[in-house]
Order: structure tokens, then C-alpha cells, then sequence
């Protein structure tokens, strides 16, 4: 799971989509926490990745990996995010839960981080998203 976790972080450091869909299941499930919504299926993970890459990397200017767990059927990340959109750097605190499916691929996240943070990387995708 630990191996899988980090081929996705990178592959998703390259901008490379075709690695990052690579390390999903066949439909992946997001959860935003706390805001209790939910994003899913490959279609999405496609969308959502690359829009990822053209607009929200391109404003990270530094992250880190400050802790890492693993338990049964998961890892947790807990990341700082350095983001600049407009001349200032804000830090952002993000954990993730790394989900797996029997096949060893992922089988989604369960994100949590702040409303700002969430905008940020999920705003286009947010009136498609259900209650959880």
C-alpha cells in the first residue's frame, strides 16, 4: 500500500495522468471532509487530474510529507501545501486518507482540509459532488 501511495503522489508531482489513473480502481470514490461530500468513478478521477495538473500545480510552490500511518485497507498522509494564487503564499494543512480495493489499486481518498483549500483544488467539480 506504502508503494502504491507513494507511485500515486509522484505520479501526480509529474503531471503524469496516465500514472496517476494507473494506481486507481475501476471507480474511485473522494470524500471531502468535513463538508461530507462525495465524488466519483474514473471518468471524474480523469477530469478532476487534469485539471489538477493545468490549474492548481502550476500555484503550489512547495509541499511536504509531515507524517504518514498505515493501517488495515488504508495509509494516511498528512501533507503542508504551499499554494500562491495571487502574489502570496498561504500554507494549507491536508490530510488523506488512501483507500484500497482487493486489487491493490486505490480505491479513493477521503480528503480532509479546509473550505479554502477544497475550493482550491475541487471548485469545478463541486456542484456535481453528493452528500455523502
Amino acid at each position: 500500500m506504502v508503494a502504491v501511495s507513494r507511485a500515486h503522489a509522484a505520479a501526480e508531482a509529474a503531471c503524469d495522468i496516465e500514472a496517476t489513473m494507473a494506481t486507481l480502481d475501476d471507480d474511485p470514490t473522494y470524500e471531502l471532509q468535513p463538508a461530507g461530500l462525495v465524488l466519483r468513478g474514473r471518468d471524474f478521477a480523469r477530469s478532476y487530474y487534469e485539471h489538477f495538473f493545468a490549474n492548481c500545480l502550476p500555484h503550489i510552490t512547495g509541499y511536504a510529507l509531515r507524517s504518514e500511518w498505515i493501517a488495515d485497507g488504508g495509509v494516511l498522509q498528512e501533507y503542508t501545501l504551499h499554494v500562491n494564487t495571487d502574489g502570496t503564499n498561504v500554507r494549507h494543512d491536508i490530510i488523506g486518507i488512501l483507500v484500497f480495493g482487493s486489487d491493490g489499486t486505490l480505491a479513493g481518498e477521503r480528503i480532509y482540509a479546509g473550505d479554502d483549500l477544497i475550493q482550491f483544488m475541487f471548485g469545478p467539480f463541486l456542484d456535481k459532488a453528493v452528500r455523502a
